[in-house]
């Protein structure tokens, strides 16, 4: 085919232009390691100050260097507009965008069908189309595809598709865009040859599948597989709570046995872009060919307990304290969703704050990556992690396990410490101060 050989032609010699929509937590990465390998990239971010932050060098990614973007987009490799206008431009064009769930659990597409509906009006013979956003199976194919191919162009003969689903984890020094192993598939043979290809310039393991529906279900079962191990452990701790048990010190003695189990920790919940949402995104799936999907759904009650059990054990611990909780003063220590991260999307730490307002407790939080935050109506500002701020709390909650705070500095001038996270497990001094999720 001579239009897929141009195509393949370019993506090997790294002249193809790569746009990137969408360039937050998993976009940026990717642009900036295409770009580093030779590629010019066009990012699509419609978020003005983001779009900015971008052209002017800033960067706001973690999982990015500084002095990397800053070279790049000197160097004229990447650039971020906030239209679709230089898609005819692009010859290559990967999908990163947010696919969250409505209230109701259900898949939201919007942003999805938005931009492939703006690609289509553009689309040109000769460009690769590939989407990274987590979905559920048969998104790419039967969404995606009938909105291209209204543009009257043929995939497989005039342009190219394939789904290859992101593996971004926030804040992982050893594993990157570049070393974690990539798949991918296409709604063809001729779209998965040139999905694999391109993926391969700056990937080190590509592996490709059947079809675009299986690279879905790879996606969506990795975090629905963490989601029920996740809440198996938070199950444990429901019971060793009621067993008058150490859920941690079960756990790590489990996990001293070198084969047969692995390690997940319990908490206050589950955040982030993947765990909460995309098992929902399977479940749905599941019951459009009448299945019931029992696991996912228990995991997902299971975990979506938790910021209520956190809520009880706070009354107890008050209640023990001769404090009311409609009269506590309550430090929230942490509200990113994992520890060192300036992400707090679906943190269960939120769902806590919210829930011990609702109990007419006076919480403040406390987070060195969070300065403010804003989730529905409620807006917090970080407060400064002093001692008298410290000693004027009743109970002081952590709910995000930074490695930058002083645990036994906290400990010693706190009232009291509700650990969720065990951050304070190698605290010795003032234990008596200290109660375990």
């Amino acid at each position: 085919m001579v239009i897929q050989d141009a195509l393949l032609r370019k993506v090997r010699d790294r002249t193809a232009v790569v746009g990137v929509v969408g360039l937050g937590y998993v976009g940026l990465p990717f642009a900036v390691e295409k770009a580093k390998v030779g590629f010019r990239v066009l990012g699509i971010e419609q978020n003005p100050a983001r779009a900015a932050q971008v052209n002017a060098g800033e960067n706001y990614i973690g999982d990015v260097q500084d002095e990397e973007l800053r070279d790049l987009v000197a160097r004229g490799l990447i650039r971020a507009d906030m239209d679709f206008a230089r898609i005819p431009e692009m010859d290559v064009i990967v999908i990163c965008v947010p696919t969250p769930l409505t209230k109701n659990l259900t898949p939201d597409l919007t942003y999805v069908e938005s931009v492939t509906r703006e690609i289509a009006r553009k689309l040109r013979p000769g460009q690769l189309i590939s989407l990274e956003s987590t979905t559920y199976p048969g998104t790419t194919e039967e969404v995606m595809l009938p909105i291209l191919a209204s543009s009257g162009l043929r995939v497989e003969e005039d342009f190219f598709l394939v789904h290859s689903p992101e593996r971004v984890d926030p804040g992982n020094k050893r594993y990157t865009t570049k070393n974690t192993t990539k798949v991918v598939g296409g709604v063809g043979p001729a779209s998965l040859e040139v999905g694999q290809t391109f993926y391969a310039q700056t990937i080190e393991n590509v592996v490709p599948l059947s079809s675009a529906k299986a690279a879905e279900l790879v996606k969506v079962f990795e975090n629905t597989f963490r989601a029920v191990n996740i809440a198996l452990v938070n199950e444990l701790t429901l019971l060793c709570d009621r067993m008058g048990l150490n859920v941690w010190e079960v756990l790590g003695a489990a996990f001293t046995k070198p084969f047969g189990i692995m390690p997940f920790w319990p908490g206050p919940g589950v955040g982030g872009h993947c765990i909460p949402l995309d098992p929902h995104y399977l479940e749905w799936k599941a019951k459009e060919l009448n299945f019931n999907t029992h696991f996912i759904a228990l995991a997902g009650e299971i975990n979506r307990r938790m910021p209520e059990f956190v809520r009880e054990k706070v009354h107890r611990v008050l209640n023990q304290r001769g404090v009311a909780p409609s009269r506590a003063k309550v430090l929230a220590l942490g509200v990113a969703y994992k520890k060192d991260l300036d992400d707090f999307r679906e943190s269960p730490a939120l769902s806590v704050i919210h829930l011990l307002r609702a109990d007419g407790a006076e919480v403040v939080y406390h987070d060195p990556h969070v300065p403010t935050f804003r989730d529905g109506e409620l807006g917090m500002e970080s407060v400064p992690l002093t001692a008298d701020l410290i000693a004027a709390q009743d109970l002081v909650v952590i709910l995000t396990d930074h490695s930058g705070v002083d645990y036994a500095w906290v400990v010693k001038h706190a009232r009291h410490v509700l650990d969720t996270r065990n951050a304070t497990q190698d605290v010795r001094d003032g234990r008596e101060k200290i109660t375990l999720l």
